[in-house]
C-alpha cells in the first residue's frame, strides 16, 4: 500500500480511529481521577463520541474505499453510524445516575462501550468478510464484559457466562461459512463474492456457506433459532446495558445482513426462502411469549425479537426500499426502546427496582408526565399511528407488497396485532391500577434530556416520516 493509500485509508477510518483513540485516553485519564468523579467519564466519552460524528459528516459527500478494498465510508454506513452515536451517547446519559447506584462507575464502563462503539462502526464500513469479523468481535467481546459488570450478582454472571458460550459457538458457525467462502470463491471481499457467482446457479457448497453465515449473524440480532440468549442476558445485565445492546448491537447486525445478503450472491440462492421462515418464526415466538411475561426487562427482550423478526421482514423484501425500509425501522426502534429503557432504568432508586410490571400500578396517579411518556412510548412500538412506530411498520409492509410478498406482509400484520395486545397490558396497569406503593424515580437532568430526545423523535419521526425515509433512501441509492 502507497504512502497515498494509507493516507486516504485512514482519513476513511478516521471517526474510528477518534473512538478507539479517545478509549485508550480514557483508560489512562481513569487512573488518575479520583472515584466519585463519574461525570468526567461521562462528558469525557460523549466529547468522543461528539468528534467521530463530526468526522463522519466530513465524510459522508462522497464514497470513500479504504484499505484495498476492505472497508469503505459511504452513505450506507454513515447512516448506521449515526444510529449508533445517539445510541451510545443517550446510553452515557442514562449511566451516570444508574451506575452510581449500582456502585458500577469506573473508567472501564466507559471505555468498553467506547471500543464496543468502535466495533459496531467497522462493521457498519466492512467490505470484506475479515474486517467485518475484526468488528464483530470487538463488540461483542466489550459487550460479553459489560453483561457481566454487576460482579456481585449471580443472575448478572449467569447472563454473562450464557452469552459468552453461545455467542462462541455462533462466531465459530460464522468463520467456518467464511472458509467455506473463501474456499469456493478465492476471496473474502464482498464485491468479489458476488462476481464469482454472477451468472451461475448457487452450488450446494456454497449454498451450505451461505447458510452458515446466516446462521452467524442472526445470532447477533437475536432472531430465532438463535435467540435462546436474549430474554437471560437482557434480565441479568445492567439496565442500562440491556438498553444498549437493544439497539446498538442489534443495529450492527442488521447492517451486517443489509451490506452482505443485498447482492447478487444471495440474489443467485434460494436463501430468501430461508430468512422468510426465520421472520416470521422470530416474529411469532416474540410475541406469544411476550404475553406472559411479568419482568418488564424479559418482556422488552421478547418485544426486541418481535422486533427483529418484523425487520427481516424488510430484508425478505430484498429491493432498495425494503434496505431503507429497515434503516428507517431500526432508527425509529432505537428512539422508542432507548426510552422506554430510560423509565426503566430512572426507576432505580434506593431498594426499587421497577423490573417487574406490576411495580408500576398507579404509575399515572402520582406522575402522570412519565406516564404520558411510557403511553408514548409503547403505543410506538405497538404500532399505533400517529407514532414513528407505525410508520416503521408500515414502509416494510409497503416493501413486502411491492416485491408480490402479500401473505408475508398479512402474516406480519398479523402478528403485530398479537404484540399489541402486550404492550397495551402494560398501559391498563399503568392507568386502571391502584398505586401499591409510593414511586420516587431517580429523575436527573441527563435522564430528562434523554427522554425528551427519544420523546421528540418518536413523535417528529410520526409526524414527518417521509423526510427520514427519503435520508435512508439517500444513503442506499447514493451510498
Amino acid at each position: 500500500m502507497t504512502a497515498t493509500a494509507l493516507f486516504q485509508s485512514a482519513l476513511a477510518s478516521l471517526p474510528e480511529i477518534v473512538v478507539i483513540t479517545g478509549a485508550c485516553i480514557l483508560l489512562i485519564l481513569g487512573q488518575l481521577v479520583g472515584k466519585g468523579q463519574g461525570h468526567v467519564f461521562v462528558w469525557a466519552s460523549v466529547a468522543v463520541v461528539l468528534m467521530a460524528a463530526l468526522g463522519t459528516l466530513m465524510l459522508a459527500s462522497e464514497v470513500r474505499p479504504a484499505y484495498t478494498g476492505m472497508f469503505v465510508a459511504d452513505g450506507f454506513s454513515v447512516f448506521f453510524k449515526f444510529v449508533f452515536y445517539i445510541a451510545t451517547v443517550l446510553t452515557f446519559f442514562l449511566s451516570r445516575k444508574y451506575a452510581d447506584i449500582e456502585g458500577i462507575e469506573s473508567s472501564e464502563y466507559y471505555v468498553l462501550l467506547l471500543f464496543a462503539l468502535s466495533g459496531m462502526m467497522i462493521m457498519a464500513s466492512a467490505t470484506d468478510l475479515l474486517s467485518l469479523y475484526v468488528g464483530l468481535e470487538l463488540m461483542v467481546l466489550c459487550t460479553y464484559v459489560l453483561t457481566g459488570f454487576l460482579r456481585r450478582e449471580p443472575r448478572s454472571n449467569e447472563a454473562a457466562l450464557k452469552y459468552v458460550i453461545l455467542g462462541a459457538v455462533s462466531t465459530a458457525i460464522f468463520l467456518y461459512g467464511v472458509s467455506l467462502i473463501y474456499g469456493l470463491t478465492g476471496t473474502t471481499q464482498l464485491d468479489g463474492m458476488a462476481a464469482a457467482v454472477t451468472g451461475d446457479p448457487l452450488d450446494p457448497g456454497l449454498l451450505l456457506a451461505v447458510v452458515f453465515i446466516v446462521a452467524g449473524l442472526v445470532f447477533k440480532v437475536g432472531a430465532v433459532p438463535f435467540h435462546m440468549w436474549v430474554p437471560d442476558v437482557y434480565e441479568g445485565a445492567p439496565t442500562t446495558i440491556t438498553a444498549f445492546m437493544s439497539v446498538g448491537p442489534k443495529a450492527a447486525g442488521f447492517a451486517v445482513i443489509l451490506r452482505v445478503f443485498l447482492n447478487p450472491l444471495v440474489a443467485a440462492s434460494d436463501a430468501w426462502l430461508v430468512v422468510a421462515v426465520i421472520a416470521v418464526v422470530t416474529m411469532a415466538l416474540g410475541s406469544f411469549v411476550a404475553l406472559v411475561q411479568d419482568n418488564f426487562k424479559r418482556l422488552l427482550a421478547y418485544s426486541s425479537i418481535a422486533h427483529a423478526g418484523f425487520a427481516i421482514f424488510g430484508v425478505v423484501a430484498g429491493s432498495a426500499d425494503g434496505t431503507a425500509s429497515v434503516m428507517l425501522y431500526l432508527l425509529i426502534y432505537s428512539m422508542m426502546n432507548l426510552g422506554i429503557f430510560g423509565i426503566v432504568i430512572m426507576m432505580r432508586n434506593g431498594d426499587f427496582s421497577g423490573e417487574i410490571i406490576e411495580d408500576y400500578a398507579g404509575f399515572a396517579r402520582s406522575h402522570p408526565g412519565l406516564a404520558l411518556l411510557m403511553l408514548l412510548y409503547l403505543f410506538s412500538l405497538a404500532g399505533i399511528p400517529p407514532t414513528a412506530g407505525f410508520f416503521a411498520k408500515f414502509y416494510v409492509l409497503v416493501a413486502l407488497i411491492e416485491r408480490g410478498f402479500v401473505m408475508l406482509a398479512v402474516i406480519a400484520v398479523l402478528l403485530s396485532a398479537v404484540a399489541a395486545y402486550f404492550y397495551i397490558r402494560i398501559v391498563m396497569v399503568i392507568y386502571m391500577r391502584e398505586p401499591q406503593r409510593a414511586f420516587d424515580p431517580a429523575l436527573t437532568p441527563l435522564v430528562r434530556a434523554t427522554l425528551a430526545f427519544t420523546a421528540l423523535g418518536t413523535l417528529g419521526i410520526g409526524l414527518f416520516p417521509e423526510r427520514f425515509l427519503r435520508l435512508a433512501q439517500g444513503a442506499v441509492f447514493g451510498g
